[in-house]
């Protein structure tokens, strides 16, 4: 566990943290996979990274968490829209970014993304813990064993409520009701994994995730199913 004084020196340790693992990845042959959570609390993590000057994006494959069914392709609250317009489109290089397909009907759009994600571990993940400490959209109750890499979920009110209040959404009833999301085992399918949460309206998802056993009560219990995970907090989401 990683705690810093303020949401920016948070961002700037794990995003180069991220840049670290990155340039030692690529000093190999081949590509590096990077899955992606998409919200504000990732926003200082993902611009820190992204000038991190020696990862060559150019030979990055990133992808995303989850997204919203039913909303337009174009709508700036779609997470592969957020990644696009916050992170993706100032990199020095451009990236290879896979999107999942909203546009298909649900299960489809599941098996599409699952194809894409195919069965090699991710190189790094990056994500944060929702309010109810949901790790994506894997909300409270979420299985920590499930078979499938995606799933079609319904959104628990606490997520939902989130979003109106982080200012995505103008009320409750515009937030949609269901999501697809990369299922916690395919998540931390991975050999690094940097969790970043500031504020203190985290602070009590953070201190059921650091105090509890696993539990799917408390999805970001999962973390301790794998070794080595770093959480990064700040003096707000700190519960000691």
């Amino acid at each position: 566990m990683h705690s810093h004084p303020t949401p920016v020196d948070l961002g700037r340790r794990a995003g180069d943290h991220a840049g670290r693992i990155l340039s030692e990845r690529l000093a190999r042959p081949g590509s590096a996979r990077v899955l992606l959570a998409a919200a504000p609390s990732q926003l200082g993590t993902l611009r820190a990274l992204a000038e991190v000057a020696d990862v060559d994006f150019g030979r990055v494959e990133f992808f995303h968490m989850d997204d919203y069914l039913g909303l337009p392709s174009d709508a700036p609250q779609g997470f592969a829209n957020w990644l696009q317009r916050e992170f993706l489109r100032h990199l020095p290089q451009a990236p290879v970014f896979h999107r999942m397909q909203m546009s298909l009907p649900p299960v489809e759009a599941a098996a599409h993304y699952a194809a894409l994600l195919g069965e090699a571990p991710f190189d790094l993940v990056l994500c944060g813990l929702g309010v109810n400490a949901h790790i994506a959209f894997n909300e409270p109750g979420s299985d920590f064993d499930d078979p499938e890499p995606v799933r079609l979920i319904e959104m628990d009110h606490a997520s939902r409520r989130q979003q109106v209040d982080e200012g995505h959404f103008p009320h409750l009833a515009a937030v949609p009701t269901r999501a697809l999301t990369v299922t916690i085992p395919r998540i931390l399918n991975a050999d690094h994994v940097i969790c970043s949460v500031p504020g203190a309206q985290k602070c009590a998802a953070v201190r059921a995730t650091l105090e509890l056993e696993p539990t799917p009560d408390v999805p970001g219990t999962a973390l301790k199913l794998r070794p080595g995970v770093h959480l990064y907090l700040d003096r707000e989401s700190d519960p000691r």
